[in-house]
């Protein structure tokens, strides 16, 4: 079966994409910054505005997925709590320092997820070995995998994608992401016969401010107070029929 899942990170965003057909939501908050774990009562605002299947990324800042024992302690926490809060599954990931995922951690962190669907996002696309990730991550009990295959975006990793979906052999979900939309969902399935994909499909809007104030900045570069993303239900719309053709 196809799937399309969007990643989102407001209940407005949430709202449009279950509108124009996700199949279901990663929730997050700061989609700007690769995504980091969403708030309680942002996820209780989706939850109750959604029915559709939603699957919480537990990540608890930016960077790289090289825990502390500290933040370790916050994603176990945070999946116990998303897991209560009526969450459907988690996404989330650990490496070592050595570039290979981290099996002990990982298993700790499904033994977490208790039943819950778990994918492994794309710290697995920063790992030293994909092929060799894929079977530790089978062996562990992750249902999919988020994966660019190792690249930028999704389409200069082809390549790598379409031997990970043969080696996966249907042990382990593959979800195309990075770069996603509803050219490239045309392309992929034409080309290495893909049919699990996760967008954003966010578009830039103008903040409601009249009154602006120049020269303060209050995040990195390029990152501007007066930009809100938000969900674009029309890509979603299209990014849908042409999966579904």
């Amino acid at each position: 079966m196809s799937k399309l899942e969007v990643c989102v990170d407001s209940a407005e965003s949430a709202m449009i994409a279950q509108e124009a057909g996700a199949d279901c939501l990663e929730v997050c908050a700061n989609l700007i910054i690769g995504g980091t774990t969403p708030g309680v009562s942002q996820f209780r605002q989706i939850r109750e505005a959604c029915s559709i299947g939603l699957n919480v990324l537990v990540r608890p800042r930016a960077g790289d997925f090289l825990y502390t024992d500290a933040e370790f302690r916050m994603i176990r926490e945070d999946i116990q709590m998303f897991r209560e809060l009526g969450a459907d599954g988690i996404v989330a990931g650990c490496l070592r320092a050595d570039g290979n995922l981290d099996i002990c951690r990982m298993k700790e962190l499904l033994r977490c997820a208790d039943g819950l669907s778990f994918t492994l996002h794309r710290a697995f696309d920063v790992c030293r070995d994909p092929y060799q990730a894929l079977e530790e991550a089978v062996s562990s009990g992750v249902d999919t995998i988020l994966t660019s295959g190792q690249a930028a975006d999704c389409m200069a990793g082809k390549e790598v994608l379409k031997k990970l979906m043969i080696l996966a052999d249907g042990r382990i979900e593959i979800l195309v992401g990075g770069g996603v939309n509803a050219e490239v969902i045309r392309q992929m399935k034409e080309e290495i016969h893909a049919d699990s994909f996760h967008m954003s499909g966010k578009r830039k809007m103008d903040s409601g401010m009249v009154y602006r104030k120049e020269g303060v900045s209050m995040g990195p570069a390029g990152v501007h107070e007066y930009e809100i993303y938000r969900t674009d239900g029309e890509e979603i719309r299209r990014a849908g029929r042409i999966l579904r053709r």
